[in-house]
Order: C-alpha cells, then sequence, then structure tokens
C-alpha cells in the first residue's frame, strides 16, 4: 500500500497501553540534513504519566525536561539518558496528561549505509538498532526533535500496511526501571517475536 503519514488523531487516543502495541509494525522515518532513513518499530514501552511511577513525570513532576510529556499527544519526546545516550518517546493523548510510548527497537528499511556509518558498524546485524539508544543513534535522533511534530517533515510515523499478528507479539515488565517498585511489574513492553512482517 501507498504510505500513510500518522494524523494527529492517531496519537491522541487515552490508551496509551494500545497505542504502544498499535505502533508495532509501523514506520518510523527521519529525513534529517538531507539523509532520509525509516525502520520498522519492534518494540516499544508504554508510561503512564503521573500515576505511574516509572514515568518521569510520575506525581506530577513537572520540570524543563519533562515539559514535552504534558503538551498535546502527536509530538517526540527526546531525552538524555545517563548522559550518554538519547532516547524518543511518542507522547500520547490529551495536554495535561503526561503519557508516552517510548520506542525501544525496530528493524532497518530505508538509509541503511547512513545508519551503519551513524553506529560506526561495518555491517548490520540484530543490533543496529537494538535498544533505545541504539534505535536514536541510527536514525538521527537526538534533543534537538524534542518536541518535534510527528506529522512533519523531520520525523514521522507511516502505517506501510505492515501486519503483526497477534500470535507474534509478547508483552511484559519494562527494561531498567526497578526504581518504580510494583509499578516495574507491569506488563507494558511490547515486542515482536518470530516472522516480523507480514504484508
Amino acid at each position: 500500500m501507498t504510505p500513510i503519514k500518522l494524523k494527529s488523531a492517531f496519537y491522541n487516543i487515552s490508551d496509551t497501553i494500545e497505542l504502544a502495541r498499535n505502533l508495532l509494525g509501523k514506520v518510523l522515518c527521519t529525513h534529517l540534513n538531507g539523509v532520509y532513513s525509516s525502520a520498522i518499530i519492534t518494540e516499544t514501552e508504554a508510561y503512564l504519566g503521573e500515576t505511574d511511577r516509572a514515568s518521569h513525570a510520575w506525581n506530577g513532576k513537572r520540570t524543563t525536561r519533562t515539559e514535552t510529556m504534558f503538551q498535546t499527544g502527536g509530538i517526540a519526546y527526546v531525552y538524555l539518558c545517563y548522559g550518554l545516550h538519547n532516547m524518543m518517546n511518542v507522547v500520547t493523548g490529551q495536554a495535561d496528561y503526561p503519557h508516552a510510548v517510548l520506542i525501544r527497537a525496530g528493524e532497518p528499511l530505508d538509509g541503511i549505509d547512513q545508519m551503519l556509518i551513524r553506529r560506526k558498524k561495518v555491517k548490520t546485524d540484530k543490533n543496529l538498532l537494538g535498544g533505545p539508544g541504539s534505535f536514536c543513534q541510527a536514525m538521527g535522533i537526538d534533543r534537538s526533535l524534542n518536541a518535534a511534530d510527528l506529522t512533519g517533515e523531520l520525523i514521522w510515523i507511516e502505517d506501510r500496511g505492515i501486519v503483526i499478528p497477534n500470535s507474534e507479539i509478547l508483552s511484559g515488565p519494562r527494561i531498567g526501571v526497578d526504581y518504580a517498585g510494583e509499578d516495574a511489574k507491569l506488563p507494558y513492553r511490547f515486542w515482536v517475536t518470530g516472522k516480523t512482517v507480514v504484508l
């Protein structure tokens, strides 16, 4: 099918967990400094704002960094993790409800040569876009794209008609959020297993 850029309505639903699952199989695209890259999203994590101890916005924490999460859904929330890795989230829902979905991994489609340069690799492997920091590095995503419109021309997400069978979608606890107590056990991570793409 002809690629369709996702519209604002896709991101503005109230069920962030459903959206995290629905992003699997969608294609994230960047067009930065004349370089076009795209990748199939294969792993996500949902973060449910003020009530979620794993979220940056837990308990209404509103800072210069988290302010992006409090905006209307359909923008990118990009932050630096451990002072090393850029991480990208899709902001969801309505303004003042700081929900977001972390993009954790993907499969490369377009611009692989540039992805290899960005990742300082000589050939593709399963780790090229494996992990949220690697994904952002490969796709050229950094904090200059924080609050970028996901319906714009720099970074966006497309529906290309890729279908992931339910039998190949798993869910489980999020990674690296042990500090969140019981919330660390919530099954808010979704990932694709087995044969990824069905056209």
